[in-house]
């Protein structure tokens, strides 16, 4: 986590800024309606999407404010590919590790952003391919993770992992995820696996409802290369890249999950660090209360 020169600070103008989010639910609309005059009055905006349909890639902007939650935080990293623009998250669902802000914090906060007077939090993202010999079936880079689902008939499935091309274990199990740091608050967390700090090196390999009971999670580093083999999938296995159905799998498939080139970066306002955020998001502020002799 670093405080870095920012572009624009350093030639004197006004961010340049894409407002984006999940339009299907009318609140955000409203939200952007309400919250466009005060970005204006400290930015510049370029570009609205709230269809989530635009390609972000080769989009001249400094940072992008995104209105939704989580999951509108996952597809505007989909839309902005190789080309990560630094993002302010405004959380209108319900947990929102990554949507940090309220939009009326949003509001307070944003002088202080276009001034520069913030922090840039670099997160790994990963790149998932689908290999069919030599060949690339299918590719895509994600935030949170890729999953295995087994799907209909809904039998166990046996799961290979390779670590560096070198066999780990054979897992019998429903499933199994590969988790960024990120990630790991997500569908890892609800199978058992570990919270990770979010800048953190690393991913997570969690069993979904393995049949052995001393299988447990991994953590290992995000500088291998892990791989995956379904020796006999069922007609609908699937590979899920960060809740999006990538493909179907065969037995002739390796599922092949390394580092991408390309980092997600999040803004990080003063007063919003990281314990905050779990301890506000998975309600750890209670205490235990001791009745007095």
């Amino acid at each position: 986590m670093d405080a870095v020169p920012l572009a624009w600070v350093q030639a004197g103008r006004r961010p340049r800024v894409l407002m984006l989010g999940l339009g299907e639910r009318p609140d955000v609309k409203e939200q952007a309606a309400r919250l466009r005059p005060k970005i204006d009055d400290h930015a510049d905006v370029v570009l609205t999407d709230f269809d989530c349909c635009q390609d972000l890639t080769g989009v001249d902007a400094d940072l992008a404010i995104v209105l939704g939650g989580d999951g509108a935080i996952l597809r505007a990293a989909r839309q902005m590919g190789v080309h990560q623009l630094p993002v302010l998250g405004v959380n209108m669902g319900k947990l929102g590790f990554l949507a940090d802000l309220s939009p009326n914090e949003l509001i307070q906060e944003l002088p202080d952003v276009c001034r520069g007077n913030c922090r840039f939090v670099d997160h790994l993202m990963f790149e998932c391919r689908v290999m069919r010999g030599d060949d690339v079936r299918e590719r895509r880079i994600g935030l949170n993770e890729t999953a295995i689902l087994g799907g209909p008939p809904y039998t166990m499935l046996d799961v290979d992992l390779y670590v560096d091309a070198e066999w780990a274990t054979t897992y019998s199990c429903d499933g199994l995820i590969v988790s960024t740091p990120v990630g790991s608050t997500a569908h890892s967390l609800s199978a058992g696996g570990p919270i990770l700090r979010k800048t953190l090196q690393a991913f997570v390999i969690s069993p979904i409802s393995p049949h052995t009971l001393t299988v447990r999670p991994v953590v290992d580093t995000a500088d291998r290369v892990y791989e995956i083999v379904v020796r006999q999938p069922n007609a609908q296995t699937s590979v899920v890249v960060d809740g999006r159905v990538l493909c179907t799998l065969t037995a002739e498939d390796r599922v092949r999950i390394d580092r991408a080139q390309s980092t997600f970066k999040m803004i990080e306002v003063h007063g919003r660090g990281y314990y905050r955020t779990l301890r506000e998001k998975l309600k750890w502020s209670g205490g235990i209360r001791r009745k007095d002799a």
